[in-house]
């Protein structure tokens, strides 16, 4: 036991440590647990308040956590935060945006939280996600929206915003995030972030889930330093040899090593096509979206890469009609476990209107409907296949526009209105087809035209902050590898991390 050690870290030095830095720091008897928690709570005193980041403090278990961690593990004593969805950590409540879960509180760990635990991270809190993660911003009713560092008014995107603000505003280094259709990439991207989706079946879902949204949904970390978001995915994914948990209902080849020693190994010259198309005609793609994968174009030469342009390999029916009717019927199916666990049917009153309405709208399919546009996603998964028979990667914006203000997707007050009118007299579910629900569809599925491909086709895909807008908004561009190839992400995010580091650039609060 060190006798002598270094005062408690004053947050502007734990702010210049990331996770693996600071458990570092750690092993090397620096500082404890207890006192690196203790700068973290401080520091989310005083800033959550203004960007709502936290919305389950769990300070005092967290306090018990710090004084009882494993005497090993490559993030001990790190503070470290859950999304508030997916992430069941036993005793503690996991109301996952929504107002019907307000009293639902975990029985058991998620085999996730169970490695994190291993790894010796402090976990200490829940993030703010909208209900149910449904939507691109993090705005639910139960909570109220979560707020961008870089500019309040500014919405920090979804899901995982609560995780992504956490770490922007210097709270935690790192913390946990999901993906469904952007989830990690979106949040990371409009807050100057890491974030890696990784391939379908590398993470568990288990115990309580085995695929969520047909297998587009995956879980991983928001982190500042690519070394971070490597590190936890060696941790979560079951350590260096990859252990899959029993019963997941998808298996994945090995790494062919740890996850963090590709950072530092050379990508080699790649192969890069890459696109700047819009993929919706209502959503077109904003200048600074555009002037930022044009600069990395151009740093990726300049690192030695080969770079050509190539139109976007799929059209736009596969969004908005394929993994639009996906969304849809899961909706519907998480209001039914919702109903279970309540103990009665679900009433508009125990969700938002618009979880309600899609719920409701999935009614108006038939099971052929469904089966038919989950097929559709074999004609995106062959084109993305057959793309990565010629390029390593495909570089596109992370999202076809700057960080919105927050309140910019919400309904309009004639859209508020005819859904509850037409909710009442029983009509949600022959609105298919409807002008309301195409604008309804291309609003949302448009912010995430790019990012949601590669949840259909399960492929690993990066958001990596290289550009920031005249008004000092961070915009990221997104990397896609072909299924199971986190390592070659990895290994270009390290070379760009080294050749335009982006870790000292930080909202200022």
């Amino acid at each position: 036991m060190h006798t002598s050690r270094s005062k408690t870290l004053s947050f502007d030095e734990y702010v210049k440590h990331d996770a693996t830095a600071l458990s570092e720091l750690v092993r090397a008897g620096d500082v404890t647990p207890a006192e690196l928690l203790e700068t973290a709570i401080a520091r989310a005193e005083a800033v959550n308040p203004q960007v709502n980041a936290i919305v389950t403090p769990l300070y005092d278990k967290g306090r018990e956590m710090a004084n009882k961690l494993p005497q090993s593990g490559p993030f001990r004593g790190v503070p470290f935060l859950l999304k508030d969805l997916e992430f069941e950590w036993a005793g503690t409540p996991m109301k996952s945006g929504s107002a019907g879960y307000q009293n639902y509180v975990s029985e058991n760990d998620s085999e996730v939280v169970k490695r994190l635990k291993s790894a010796g991270l402090v976990f200490f809190g829940k993030t703010n996600t909208p209900e149910f993660g449904l939507t691109p911003y993090t705005e639910s009713k139960l909570y109220g929206p979560a707020r961008n560092p870089w500019k309040l008014t500014h919405s920090p995107g979804g899901s995982s915003g609560g995780s992504a603000v956490a770490v922007a505003a210097g709270i935690v280094p790192a913390a946990t995030a999901s993906d469904g259709g952007g989830s990690i990439r979106i949040p990371a991207s409009c807050c100057g972030l890491f974030g890696l989706k990784p391939s379908r079946g590398r993470v568990t879902l288990g115990p309580r889930f085995g695929e969520l949204w047909n297998g587009a949904v995956v879980g991983h970390s928001v982190t500042r330093s690519v070394r971070d978001s490597a590190g936890l995915l060696d941790v979560i994914a079951g350590g260096p040899l990859y252990q899959p948990f029993a019963g997941d209902p998808y298996g994945i080849a090995p790494p062919v090593r740890p996850f963090s020693e590709e950072v530092s190994r050379e990508p080699g010259k790649l192969k890069i096509a890459f696109s700047t198309q819009s993929l919706m005609p209502a959503q077109p793609v904003d200048p600074e979206c555009i002037k930022a994968v044009l600069e990395a174009v151009r740093l990726l030469e300049s690192l030695g890469h080969i770079v050509e342009e190539v139109p976007l390999p799929y059209e736009k029916s596969l969004v908005t009609e394929a993994f639009f009717l996906s969304v849809l019927s899961e909706t519907a199916a998480t209001l039914r476990e919702l109903g279970n666990y309540l103990g009665r049917p679900v009433r508009r009153e125990d969700v938002e209107l618009n979880t309600w309405a899609q719920a409701r709208l999935a009614e108006g399919f038939s099971a052929v409907d469904v089966a038919y546009q989950k097929r559709r996603w074999n004609t995106l998964n062959r084109s993305m296949g057959q793309l990565h028979e010629t390029y390593d990667l495909f570089l596109t914006p992370t999202l076809p526009r700057p960080p919105i203000a927050i309140g910019t997707f919400q309904n309009t007050s004639s859209e508020q209105r005819l859904l509850k009118l037409v909710d009442s007299l029983g009509g949600l579910k022959y609105m298919n087809g409807s002008k309301t629900v195409s604008d309804l569809a291309e609003r949302s599925l448009g912010y995430i035209s790019f990012t949601v491909i590669t949840n259909m086709t399960g492929q690993p895909s990066m958001s990596v902050p290289l550009h920031w807008s005249a008004d000092g908004l961070p915009i990221g561009v997104m990397f896609a590898a072909k299924i199971g190839d986190e390592a070659t992400l990895f290994r270009l995010a390290g070379q760009l991390e080294q050749a335009q580091p982006w870790f000292n650039k930080r909202a200022v609060l």
